[in-house]
């Protein structure tokens, strides 16, 4: 279970990489084009929705490595019992939201690929298509949350706690 989940996290992150990758490719082409005189179309519109998966693409990762903000100096104020009891209730809240986010962007994909919507830029794109990677992340980061969460259930010590101690040696 460990190797899977440690796949899924990396997953995460390469699929952020990749969309951070082609979007700077996809700039670069734009820039090099108008150098020469020529026009991308819709390259503006490529690069904010690659920008777009960038982003929900690596919200597991950077939640199982304790890259989201987070009140760390009003916690560690906190006595060891109600520290386990307030990340529980942040854990229970970031469930709640990420589970709401995951389920309304997965409804959106599907009613616009019910609906056959399109884009409205030069290039009509398939709606869904541009709103998947947004569905997918959502979904990853409400199983991100959730994992974390059984792992406390279970009197683990989740990933992003882990990191954070790290952080704190660290710094």
């Amino acid at each position: 279970m460990k190797k899977f989940r440690q796949l899924f996290y990396l997953t995460s992150a390469w699929g952020a990489g990749l969309c951070l990758i082609a979007m700077t490719v996809l700039i670069l082409a734009q820039i090099t084009a108008r150098m020469v005189g020529v026009v991308i179309p819709s390259s503006e519109d490529f690069a904010g929705w690659i920008l777009s998966a960038t982003i929900f693409f690596g919200l597991a990762y950077t939640f199982n490595t304790g890259g989201h903000i987070r009140v760390t100096i009003a916690l560690n104020r906190l006595s060891a019992r109600n520290r386990h009891i307030a990340e529980h209730i942040n854990l229970i809240v970031g469930l709640l939201i990420s589970a709401y986010l995951a389920f309304y962007t997965i409804f959106t994909v599907y009613e616009s690929f019910e609906y056959k919507e399109v884009t409205d830029t030069y290039l009509a794109m398939p709606l869904w298509l541009v709103q998947l990677p947004m569905a997918l992340g959502s979904s990853c980061l409400f199983f991100a949350i959730l994992d974390s969460f059984v792992l406390m259930l279970l009197g683990q010590t989740p990933n992003y706690i882990s990191c954070e101690s790290e952080l704190d040696v660290e710094g």
